[in-house]
């Protein structure tokens, strides 16, 4: 996980957490990350300075220059992180995620193999059965041109980061 320093086209200046450098590209170039203050979705990353370890010992050769004792640096209280998502968006991803658990327990996993078992459905080769499985965009469109019915799994948010 990495902490990137983010700041809004309001200059609202604010943090959050990434699984990568890439996650955070990608969330910011779908308009996904936010503004807490103002809700704008224009969102570039701030200058950061690196955090660097140091041990002890240096902490403390740094607290006393020259017999003058450099006081601590005051500890400022952290805000409560707002919520990102309101009333509706958390029914939503409720929902979405009560139907992904009701398909998932629901369902035989027939994995990459699932464009040939749902075409031997479609064509009374096997038996019917709910499945899920992969597939990819080509497959999925393929298989729809073709008259198969299938659906896809919506991902669950957390697919996504």
């Amino acid at each position: 996980m990495i902490k990137f320093s983010l700041l809004c086209e309001n200059s609202h200046g604010f943090e959050s957490w990434f699984s990568n450098g890439a996650a955070y590209e990608q969330q910011a170039g779908l308009g996904r990350v936010e503004c807490p203050v103002c809700g704008s979705n224009n969102v570039t990353k701030a200058i950061m300075a690196p955090a660097i370890a140091t041990s002890r010992a240096e902490f403390a050769r740094r607290e006393i220059i020259e017999g003058e004792v450099i006081p601590p640096r005051p500890v400022l209280p952290v805000p409560a992180a707002p919520d990102l998502l309101d009333a509706q968006q958390q029914e939503i991803r409720a929902m979405i995620g009560a139907m992904r658990t009701e398909i998932l327990a629901n369902t035989i996993d027939v994995g990459k193999s699932f464009p040939e078992e749902a075409r031997k459905m479609h064509a009374g080769e096997s038996p019917e059965r709910p499945i899920r499985g992969e597939a990819s965009i080509e497959e999925v469109h393929a298989l729809i041109e073709d008259g198969v019915n299938i659906m896809p799994i919506p991902a669950a948010p957390e697919d996504l980061n």
